[in-house]
């Protein structure tokens, strides 16, 4: 049905409410069949049968191809046309419209955008091998052989590049699907500058390098002041930690730190993650070690932020585009401030120190707050991303930023990635890397698809400091209330500054009306000098 036919057609909305309420509908049409490929997901990662992969696959494939048909329809297009936001050239709103729904209109109209521009069998086809990628990726880890992965690596980065391409990114530009080639292209810019578009809007490949260069530069010096130091005594935390008693605490830690049982659950996977599958209903993961009991313990509190951050958008923008984290640099900065600002303070373990040395009487006998606290802050060179500590985590992070930019544009193939790797650790934290579970195959977002991911867990801990540096301000006795595991005050201050818009505001703009500051390593830089200069006495 072309415009003309559709604006005469009886059934279809006249007035701007009525055309607003269709363009609700649908949005929300698009979100349930979202969320209901991310059901299967959250099942594929924690209790479907091994031999259930392939069909799986096929069942996620179709769910999102008819999201993204939904979301790029002919009549969203005309709809937002007709309400004054156009698919392409200047938005032109509405002045009538209320705050909210341009909000909505305008995010929804950058989604139809990219959407439009995705042919639905290239859809499909990613989505498949998604899947198949991501259960590969588990076996090959379990086997520590990367030459088993690699093969669908190989597949992901293609699909990763096309997608950018077909976004207008990278010299091949242009080739879109449906839409028209010369709109919303992006000259000068790189593929990886479209896939980091996808998780931190506004923030490009050189952007976020010239933020990372002089990171990297003071974290490894401030990691050789730490090597230089008198170690932290950790012998006690690798002794042996009854899985079912690490269980036991951390469902104690979700209701005392204020996660509701009756919206959410806590379950097990290989790599922890949080998963969104309604309005009141959202998945966090964690796993286990028995020589490691704050692996698990730190992924509980890590996944608790980012639920925290879903579970606090305003009710009002439920179950529609607006209803998500605005960006995985923001969603990291509550999960890194959670896991690591609060959970890793002294005043946070002065209230839970009691209550876990109970649960593990044995492993702790002789052991004191003090000396507790500088293990759970102990710092140094690590193989493990997920395990590494406050110090050396952005390091993980450049690491993969470096490797996987260089491995969309062409520049280091997936046969050398493991080698690349190794080297990276071991001019990075002097390591050796003795396998590629160790290595490599330690983190699922590869596997998929998710390139330009990592970047954001490095900003989520910038974003943290500056989000948390404001939130001490406002709430002068914060250290009061952790000692006393008392949260509300921080739940509401988080959720009244950041949670409660969603979407509605870009990163830049969520950051600088929280904070009336701009995105800056400084805080961030100064809360570590501070803390470990304290920690380890230099």
């Amino acid at each position: 049905m072309n415009d003309e036919d559709r604006r005469n057609d009886p059934s279809h909305p006249k007035s701007p409410a009525e055309k607003l309420e269709r363009l609700f509908a649908l949005d929300r049409e698009r979100m349930y069949l979202s969320r209901a490929a991310a059901v299967l997901r959250w099942d594929e990662e924690t209790y479907m049968p091994s031999l259930a992969v392939e069909e799986r696959a096929e069942q996620l494939a179709v769910l999102e191809g008819l999201a993204h048909e939904k979301l790029a329809s002919p009549e969203i297009g005309g709809l937002l046309e007709d309400l004054g936001q156009p698919v392409s050239g200047v938005p032109a709103f509405l002045p009538a419209l209320p705050d909210t729904a341009r909000d909505f209109l305008r995010v929804l109209e950058r989604d139809y955008r990219k959407a439009v521009r995705l042919p639905p069998d290239f859809v499909r086809e990613s989505a498949r091998a998604e899947g198949l990628s991501q259960a590969a990726w588990i076996e090959a880890r379990k086997k520590s052989d990367f030459s088993a992965f690699a093969p669908h690596l190989k597949k992901m980065i293609e699909y990763a590049r096309k997608k950018a391409e077909y976004w207008g990114f990278g010299p091949a530009a242009g080739n879109a699907g449906t839409a028209d080639p010369s709109a919303g292209l992006h000259p000068g810019s790189s593929v990886y500058d479209g896939l980091l578009d996808s998780f931190e809007p506004g923030m490009g490949e050189a952007e976020i390098d010239a933020v990372f260069r002089p990171l990297k530069e003071r974290l490894q010096e401030l990691l050789q002041k730490i090597a230089a130091a008198p170690k932290a005594e950790t012998g006690f935390l690798r002794l042996d930690y009854d899985i079912s008693s690490q269980k036991e605490f951390s469902r104690e830690l979700l209701a005392g730190l204020g996660f509701d049982p009756r919206r959410g659950r806590l379950d097990e996977s290989a790599h922890p993650f949080t998963t969104t599958l309604g309005f009141n209903d959202v998945r966090i993961t964690t796993r286990y070690a028995r020589n490691d009991p704050l692996s698990g313990i730190f992924s509980v509190i890590h996944e608790l932020g980012h639920g925290f951050y879903e579970l606090a958008v305003d009710p009002a923008l439920k179950s529609g585009c607006l209803a998500e984290g605005v960006s995985m640099g923001i969603h990291e900065s509550q999960s890194r401030l959670w896991e690591n600002v609060i959970g890793r303070s002294r005043a946070f373990w002065e209230g839970w120190f009691p209550a876990f040395k109970s649960h593990f009487p044995g492993q702790l006998a002789g052991v004191e707050l003090p000396g507790f606290y500088r293990a759970v802050n102990a710092a140094g060179p690590s193989l493990i991303r997920i395990e590494a500590d406050e110090v050396s985590y952005s390091l993980h992070i450049i690491l993969r930023f470096e490797l996987e930019r260089r491995l969309v544009s062409g520049a280091l193939s997936v046969e050398d990635a493991p080698a690349a790797w190794n080297a990276a650790v071991g001019e990075l934290f002097g390591l050796e890397v003795p396998d590629d579970a160790s290595g490599i195959l330690q983190d699922v977002h590869w596997s998929m698809g998710a390139f330009g991911y990592f970047p954001s867990y490095a900003l989520g801990n910038l974003y943290a400091l500056q989000f948390w540096k404001k939130c001490i301000t406002d709430i002068p006795r914060v250290e009061e209330l952790l000692i006393r595991r008392e949260y509300a005050d921080i739940h509401k201050w988080l959720g009244e500054t950041i949670h409660v818009f969603g979407r509605r505001l870009d990163p830049a703009e969520l950051l600088e009306r929280a904070t009336g500051e701009k995105l800056s390593a400084l805080p961030f830089l100064e809360y570590l000098e501070t803390k470990y200069a304290e920690l380890y006495g230099f």
